[in-house]
This record gives structure tokens, sequence and C-alpha cells, in this order.
């Protein structure tokens, strides 16, 4: 089952409308099943260097199925993923990145956000994820 362009659209409005309240400027990328970008947004006046972030958080969401802050947490020296961002050619292991589920709570892809904090950037792409 993959993410349908609609659905990535959908998740995108929704995700811009979290970050417009929370008064930040995000970039927001949504990859399928297969951690392939169906689509991007980057806000106006949003950072450039958050472009890359955002689409490497949905990628690591969906390599591993997990929200990156989860990953981020395992990662630290001495977890059980230490040095893992370094695999698959750079993964993001901080909050941000979030597996979207369908209706049969199958992952369909995932969302990345990035350009404020990670708090924000977790809460941005939660509201995104649960759109569907």
């Amino acid at each position: 089952m993959n993410i349908t362009l609609d659905q990535a659209e959908k998740i995108i409005t929704t995700a811009k409308e979290k970050s417009i309240a929370l008064n930040t400027k995000m970039n927001i990328s949504v990859v399928d099943a297969g951690a392939n970008l169906v689509a991007f947004a980057r806000m106006d006046g949003a950072w450039l260097g958050s472009l890359d972030i955002s689409l490497k958080k949905a990628k690591t969401a969906r390599f591993f199925d997990m929200n990156t802050g989860v990953i981020g947490e395992l990662s630290q020296p001495g977890g059980a993923l230490y040095n893992i961002e370094h695999s698959n050619g750079g993964l993001i292991t901080f909050p941000g990145g979030v597996p979207i589920k369908n209706e049969k709570d199958e992952i369909i892809g995932a969302i990345g956000v990035s350009g404020s904090t990670v708090e924000n950037d977790h809460a941005v792409a939660e509201a995104g994820a649960t759109a569907l």
C-alpha cells in the first residue's frame, strides 16, 4: 500500500496549518512506502538548509518505521543503534519524522518536517501524519 499524491497534499496542507498556528516556517517532505519523495512544500521564508533535513527525516522514519526522535534516543552513545545516523547515506535522528499509516494501520509513507525547534518540528509532523 502506498500513499497517493492526494493524500500527501492533504498531509502537507494540515502540516502547514499547524506550522502557521505555531508561528513557524517549515520545509515539509512526504515520502511513499519506498521512501521516495511524493510531495514537498517549503513555506515562504523557511530555511534553505532545512530542505534536505526534512527529506532525510521522512526517509529515516520510513526506513525504520518509527518516529525519528525514538531513533535518536536509541542512537545515543551506548544505545542499541549508536552511530546509525551514518548508515543509508545519512539519517536524521532527532524529532520531526513520523511514519504515516492508513486506516488499516499499515505504513504507507512518512512525513519529515524541519525549520524550527525539534519540538515544533515533531508537532507539525505529527499533525500531518494524523491528517488522513
